[in-house]
């Protein structure tokens, strides 16, 4: 029997099993709920995102205001620093000028000489040997010496004298134990040319003979005395450009051996003194020791006059 293709077709389609509507709805609601839910959870996610963020902005922008009162205060402390740095300037220079006006009016001396005290030796000298520290002992002029063997200090000055109120300026330097090929052998004394406020009126180089005295403290007066006359090619005899010119003077003034015994004339109660003299008259050599042996309690005024008339009379003499 022959059956319609049409008819056919209509018997299998009708044959096919048929999804229940509620089940569909039930499914479609359940997929709608589960995209509702990653939705809102979305939304939270999204919310938790934007707190952070404006968490984040605003931490950002507190430390962006506290950079900028960091910048405002370095700025305020460098303006400070710089005003402090201006007033320590304009101190030191008025300190500067206050010292140049306390030398200018206490000058130990404003005719070119100067009797130096060299007391206090301990006090004087920037390193004491360990080994005489630890002595039970005041420290003696001889303990000094002893230090000074030890080559850690080298050299002290004296205080500043002057030729005149408005002439050179000059002091002395003591090597205790020499210097240069005199060190360990002999006491080492140098001149040191200074600057000072009337220098572009004064004549350089300086050219005059300069004498020094190791006094002996005793009746016996024998003085160590030695003089020399400046190398005006030398720098040390040229106008300083700085506080002090190179010390020139005469390395192997005294030997050691003169101040090492205990007994010594020329060092008492741990005191030496020594005495500078700058010499514009052409004093004679033979007129040294009595230029020395003047009372150096006399007014310079009496002692040059003295010094005149002695002079005087040996010229006579001869």
């Amino acid at each position: 029997m022959d059956i319609d293709v049409s008819d056919r077709q209509f018997c299998t389609s009708s044959m096919e099993p048929r999804v229940p509507s509620a089940v569909m709805d039930k499914s479609v609601n359940e997929t709608i709920d589960v995209i509702s839910n990653g939705i809102s959870v979305l939304g939270k996610e999204l919310g938790d995102l934007d707190l952070n963020s404006s968490e984040q902005l605003e931490s950002v922008t507190k430390t962006e205001e506290q950079f900028e009162k960091i910048q405002i205060s370095t700025e305020e402390s460098n303006n400070t620093l710089n005003g402090m740095q201006i007033n320590v300037s304009i101190i030191q220079q008025k300190l500067l000028t206050l010292k140049e006006k306390y030398d200018e009016q206490y000058a130990p001396s404003y005719n070119g000489t100067y009797v130096w005290k060299i007391t206090g030796v301990r006090e004087k000298l920037s390193k004491i040997n360990e080994s005489v520290e630890k002595t039970q002992f005041p420290m003696c002029f001889f303990s000094v010496l002893a230090h000074a063997k030890s080559e850690r200090q080298v050299s002290i000055y004296s205080p500043s004298f002057r030729s005149s109120p408005t002439g050179y300026k000059m002091c002395a330097r003591l090597y205790l134990y020499g210097d240069g090929n005199a060190r360990h052998t002999h006491i080492s004394l140098f001149f040191v040319l200074m600057r000072g406020p009337h220098d572009s009126l004064l004549q350089f180089p300086f050219n005059y003979k300069v004498t020094f005295c190791l006094y002996d403290q005793t009746s016996a007066q024998r003085h160590i005395i030695d003089s020399f006359r400046p190398d005006t090619r030398s720098s040390s005899f040229q106008r300083p450009s700085s506080d002090m010119n190179i010390a020139s003077g005469i390395p192997k003034f005294a030997p050691l051996s003169i101040i090492e015994t205990s007994n010594t004339p020329y060092v008492k109660d741990d005191t030496m003194f020594i005495k500078i003299m700058v010499d514009f008259e052409n004093i004679s050599k033979a007129m040294l020791s009595y230029v020395i042996n003047l009372n150096p309690g006399l007014p310079m005024s009496v002692q040059q006059r003295m010094i005149r008339e002695e002079t005087k009379r040996r010229e006579k003499k001869s």
